[in-house]
């Protein structure tokens, strides 16, 4: 028996929950601005008690490694690794991207489609990658900006379903593409981290919690104000 504590904070969405043998047994998630550091610890404990499950008992932590926020993913991050090395139990990162992407094929699994997540970087730059139907990767995860000529080579598919609240502000650009779908309020979840942390756990794809970072994707910037 497996049983993983699955965390998702790399967005806007802080998110918790609990698997047994990749299958959802609690979970808590709001999605109401960067309220990590005041929900995060309050939701581990409260999908432990709903499931009757102590942190003992756990077997792994799982955590969504990014890309993302940075401060998101530095709080959950933190969390995970505190909890995996207290426990002295296996770590589990799983791709942000590839979370949503799970999300989607559970009702739009078609064969001669791709999909692709977008993640809001600020302006016109999303996170972004391309999935097929068996979330194989085709197009490696990369921060874009978005404009007339980066999304010409989308043409390439037959099909493409875009979602994620970065989809939302390009959708101006996406629309002219003929092959263009959307799906609106895809957000990162740990329901939908189950059964992805619990095919890794099975495969051993475990990390080294001590050296272990988030995938930030792009250098952190703190701004200095002008004198």
């Amino acid at each position: 028996m497996a049983l993983i504590l699955n965390i998702e904070t790399s967005t806007t969405v802080c998110s918790v929950s609990l698997s047994k043998n990749g299958e959802l047994i609690s979970f808590q998630e709001i999605n109401n601005g960067y309220t990590h550091a005041e929900n995060l610890h309050v939701f581990i404990e409260e999908v432990l008690n709903t499931a009757s499950i102590t942190a003992k008992q756990l077997n792994a932590i799982a955590i969504s490694k990014g890309p993302g926020s940075y401060t998101g993913l530095r709080i959950g991050v933190s969390a995970a690794k505190g909890l995996a090395f207290s426990l002295n139990v296996p770590l589990i990162a799983l791709d942000t991207l590839e979370i949503m992407t799970a999300s989607v094929l559970i009702n739009y699994n078609e064969a001669n489609a791709v999909y692709c997540p977008m993640l809001d970087a600020r302006r016109m730059e999303v996170y972004t990658a391309i999935y097929d139907k068996n979330l194989v990767q085709l197009k490696n995860t990369e921060a874009l900006i978005v404009d007339e000529n980066s999304v010409a080579q989308y043409l390439d598919f037959e099909k493409i379903y875009f979602f994620g609240d970065g989809m939302q502000k390009c959708k101006e650009i996406l629309q002219t593409l003929k092959n263009a779908n959307f799906i609106d309020s895809i957000i990162p979840s740990a329901k939908t981290m189950c059964a992805l942390s619990f095919k890794k756990y099975n495969s051993k794809n475990l990390e080294d919690v001590a050296y272990f970072e988030p995938f930030y994707l792009k250098d952190f910037l703190i701004l200095t104000k002008k004198n």
